[in-house]
């Protein structure tokens, strides 16, 4: 049986992907809670100022403490004032959305991002996102830089993206994600095309620590019609180039020292 603890950090995530609200009997639904210890929960982080309700009897919504705690958190660690400058040199020069994500435990983050895009579409998914591994260049990228066994272990945990959730080239098989994570590997950074939505395609770098762990992923994603296999393939230098410069930057990163330096 879970504790009380465990079910109020579901309740907050859960809460984190609904933003319009979720009734008492919902969240009881879908977590699989009495309603009964559903409302107190609730009760308890209402009091701390975690959620709040949007009216009598009515929805359950995040407040924006948690929000306010992680850019806190960020700001304190210094990774974006370590990473943005060259987030937005590589913005500048793909033309497309440039994002970090850190390693955290077993998940990928994204915690920084520039918009290059000046025209036409702009691909500009939410923050904070953790990284579905076996379909994202971010994915990719990290797992090639671990041995099979550990990175086929992260993903059986995480679990597989279905195709109609994601693109129609999401690898569904160890066999099939292998190949992806052998081809990044051969190359030093990873490539997708419509394996993390349709018609997207996206390119990704690790950076490492001083020690050679891996303690981030740097991406480029866009739609397919400008960042093509042929565009990706010239913007490599760029994105490798970038991934060094965090790398060099990273020992002033109080996030990145704890999480591999």
């Amino acid at each position: 049986m879970s504790s009380p603890l465990e079910r109020s950090f579901n309740i907050l995530e859960l809460l984190a992907s609904h933003p319009e609200g979720q009734s008492i009997s919902t969240i009881s639904s879908a977590l699989a809670l009495p309603l009964s210890a559903t409302h107190r929960l609730l009760a308890e982080l209402a009091r701390c100022g975690y959620v709040r309700q949007l009216r009598e009897q009515g929805d359950y919504v995040l407040t924006i403490k948690l929000v306010s705690i992680g850019l806190g958190f960020l700001s304190a660690s210094g990774v974006v004032d370590v990473a943005q400058p060259a987030l937005d040199r590589l913005a500048d020069e793909s033309g497309e959305l440039v994002r970090l994500a850190v390693v955290d435990g077993e998940d990928l983050t994204f915690v920084a991002k520039a918009q290059g895009a000046r025209r036409g579409l702009k691909y500009d998914p939410d923050m904070g996102l953790s990284v579905k591994l076996s379909c994202s260049a971010a994915g990719h990228a990290w797992l090639s830089t671990l041995s099979d066994e550990v990175g086929l272990g992260l993903v059986t945990r995480q679990g597989f993206g279905a195709p109609e959730d994601f693109g129609p080239r999401a690898p569904t098989t160890v066999k099939a994600l292998m190949t992806f994570i052998k081809t990044a590997r051969k190359r030093g950074f990873a490539t997708i095309t419509e394996v993390f939505a349709p018609s997207m395609s996206a390119m990704a770098a690790p950076v490492r620590s001083r020690t050679g762990q891996t303690i981030g992923v740097i991406t480029i994603a866009g739609p397919l019609v400008r960042l093509t296999e042929a565009r990706m393939e010239a913007l490599a230098d760029a994105l490798l180039k970038c991934a060094e410069e965090i790398e060099a930057a990273s020992g002033a990163s109080t996030m990145f020292k704890r999480r591999g330096a």
